[in-house]
């Protein structure tokens, strides 16, 4: 069986992923704050994650092709 993911589940795995990340970096006990969390991280984590996802896809569709 074949894990297929649709744009709906990889949008949905994606920001589960994020959350997760943010999430724990909130709880945790150390220096960092709430709005470097918030304003630093978040939108670097949710770039690079985009920029991943985005270099995944296509080379899942060239190696698709080959």
């Amino acid at each position: 069986m074949a894990l297929e993911f649709d744009l709906p589940k990889t949008v949905a795995a994606f920001v589960l992923i994020v959350a997760i990340g943010v999430g724990i970096l909130l709880t945790m006990p150390m220096g960092m704050t709430t709005d470097t969390v918030l304003m630093m991280v978040l939108p670097s984590m949710a770039a690079f994650g985009a920029i991943a996802l985005a270099i995944g896809v296509k080379h899942g569709e060239y190696r698709a092709t080959q």
